[in-house]
């Protein structure tokens, strides 16, 4: 057979803890897979920021981006290489780039989602520039925001069209809070968005592939504790709807890997995408904590598969046949389950399932026992030094840790 080597590459802003996770396992691995008549290994290597020549050719297979929806030289650099020498990028760079809430919403409203009732209105102050005044002066009509909000109902939330990390999200209970608030947001486009109220679950989906992770959270708890400890308690009805919600707006968009938050209404049990337009999401041990070695498991299965397969990266989005089912007389629940289809389509689950089978029988062992080693927890500690006061290190580092090991413990039983 011959040997073929897979370069995969990491394009990394702040990220401390998964990358050195994700090496030190797939080093353990030592793997030389048999696909078709060759021997797949891996090499993994960090992207460093430096110019470019647009014709040079890429060094990588498959890249797994975490810093180009901020830093815009990256950015380029990895569309070319997805044009230029067809590099498998995680994520989409042309739809990250584009699609932000206000798009993501009207997409899946178009699709027939419950998205919860949303506006957007004008910011309430604009830079100087005398095209735009005269622009304003001419065009720009006068609102009543109080009228707006009285249309929505309260309680609403007032949060950036585009914005994310619960920056400038504000739970609006009347009026005045309305107009409080307005004056605060500054050069701020904002969406004014409809609560699900009252509701009894609020769960972050984690997608990685056609791998889904749904996780309980609850944001009203500092960010350490905002993601539930253990396993969620929801019947396989729920979680298949979940999972083709997730698995639709991921595939929909091109999102290798995308958060989705979920709100279930109180009464009538209905599930309500209220912000999944995370295609960076939350990565870190110190927010993720039990849920952590999963995340790092997963990425491993999804590369490694999309590096070994020569999954072809897609370029654009074909979105005729969400919208050809969009457009039938089926129920809300029936569409959801078609559009699920397309989704485990799209990531060819059947396919990953097989190579993980096949390949990856061992993995969760692995990822299992790195996680009981000196060299885990220093990991954890690097992080947590890198985000909290000296005097904090030990507490929150035995914290973090402890929560993965009831992780282990977990898997552990479920395997027995």
């Amino acid at each position: 057979m011959a040997k073929v080597t897979k370069r995969i590459g990491l394009s990394l802003g702040a990220d401390l803890c998964w990358p050195f996770c994700y090496e030190e396992i797939i080093k353990q691995l030592e793997l030389e897979l048999p696909i078709g008549k060759r021997k797949v290994s891996f090499e993994i290597e960090r992207v460093n920021i430096e110019p470019h020549r647009l014709r040079d050719e890429s060094r990588y297979d498959l890249v797994m981006d975490r810093l180009t929806h901020w830093y815009r030289t990256s950015r380029e650099w990895i569309k070319k290489i997805a044009i230029m020498d067809g590099t498998y990028v995680l994520n989409s760079p042309w739809t990250f780039q584009s699609m932000e809430k206000q798009t993501s919403y009207c997409a899946m409203m178009r699709l027939g989602m419950p998205i919860p009732e949303t506006w957007l209105v004008p910011p309430k102050d604009h830079e100087e520039n005398p095209d735009l005044q005269r622009t304003l002066d001419k065009y720009a009509q006068l609102f009543d925001l109080g009228e707006i909000g009285d249309k929505i109902g309260y309680p609403l939330f007032m949060k950036p069209y585009d914005g994310g990390a619960w920056v400038g999200v504000t739970r609006i209970d009347n009026a005045d809070q309305l107009r409080a608030a307005y004056e605060e947001s500054g050069l701020h486009i904002m969406h004014l968005q409809e609560a699900v109220d009252p509701y009894d679950v609020f769960v972050r989906c984690l997608g990685v592939g056609p791998q889904v992770r749904v996780m309980r959270y609850d944001p009203t708890k500092p960010l350490h504790d905002r993601y539930v400890v253990g396993e969620h308690d929801l019947e396989d009805k729920e979680l298949a709807t979940l999972r083709a919600s997730t698995l639709t707006i991921n595939s929909f968009f091109g999102w290798d890997f995308n958060s989705c938050e979920l709100l279930r209404h109180t009464h009538t049990r209905v599930w309500h995408p209220i912000d999944f337009a995370n295609a960076c999401p939350d990565s870190q041990v110190t927010s993720l904590h039990y849920h952590f070695p999963w995340l790092v498991m997963a990425k491993i299965r999804w590369s490694l598969f999309c590096a070994a397969t020569e999954r072809p990266m897609k370029l654009n989005q074909n979105w005729k046949p969400y919208f050809k089912i969009a457009d039938t007389d089926m129920s809300a629940e029936e569409k959801l389950v078609e559009y699920g289809k397309l989704g485990e389509k799209h990531f060819e689950t059947a396919k990953f399932d097989e190579f993980c089978d096949k390949h990856l029988g061992n993995l969760e062992e692995v990822v299992g026992e790195f996680f009981s080693t000196d060299v885990a927890k220093e990991i954890i500690r690097d992080k947590v030094s890198a985000m909290y006061p000296e005097h904090e290190w030990d507490e929150f580092t035995d914290l973090f840790w402890s929560r993965v090991q009831e992780w282990r413990e977990h898997t552990t039983q479920t395997a027995r």
